[in-house]
């Protein structure tokens, strides 16, 4: 015989949030300026000045919301940088980890290239690089450039901070009803009009 279970929904819903990209994240996925600097040194790169990119970034938000302080109120100047510095934060965070699925793949080409035995991860022909420096190089590249927009981020953060006079956070959506989707909603509505 089968038993049957019947889960109950509960009458109260609790809040659940789209967590958006913290800075955080930003800083656990993309090169400090030490190591960006170790791996310009390395690969033969560009040297970035961090500290003028933060810089940069920092005064250009700020004149911006200098420039719309007579059309923004306070409120609407707020949402308007919370969306800027949003999408720096998410540029970086999307650098980040590209950034990471390249290095992974650079330190399994060249785990591969190290096996003797194996033909197709020999160097290329004379003149041409291996597979392994190719990806070992795209992994640098991306290295650098995920650094100069985590700096970028940094910057306007504290632009906001200075604007706004307080901490930026991410922007968190509630999502109403999760899981539901809009099929079934309607379905719901149009039952509940039979009585």
């Amino acid at each position: 015989m089968t038993r049957t279970t019947r889960t109950t929904a509960s009458s109260s819903r609790t809040a659940q949030f789209r967590k958006g990209t913290t800075l955080e994240m930003v800083r656990l996925a993309c090169p400090d300026a030490n190591q960006a600097a170790m791996i310009s040194e390395s690969f033969g790169l560009p040297i970035l000045d961090s500290d003028g990119i933060r810089a940069l970034h920092e005064r250009l938000i700020t004149e911006t919301a200098d420039s719309l302080g007579e059309g923004l109120g306070e409120r609407a100047m707020q949402i308007h940088l919370q969306r800027i510095v949003g999408a720096y934060v998410g540029s970086a965070h999307g650098a980040g980890q590209f950034y990471s699925r390249a290095v992974t793949e650079a330190r399994d080409a060249t785990a591969k290239s190290a096996n003797d035995a194996r033909d197709e991860d020999v160097g290329g022909p004379a003149g041409f690089d291996s597979a392994a420096q190719r990806k070992r190089e795209f992994a640098a590249d991306m290295g650098v450039q995920a650094h100069a927009l985590r700096m970028a981020a940094e910057g306007a953060i504290v632009a906001y901070e200075h604007v706004v006079g307080e901490s930026w956070k991410p922007f968190e959506r509630a999502v109403e009803n999760p899981g539901q989707t809009v099929d079934r909603k309607a379905a719901e509505l149009q039952m509940a009009a039979f009585g």
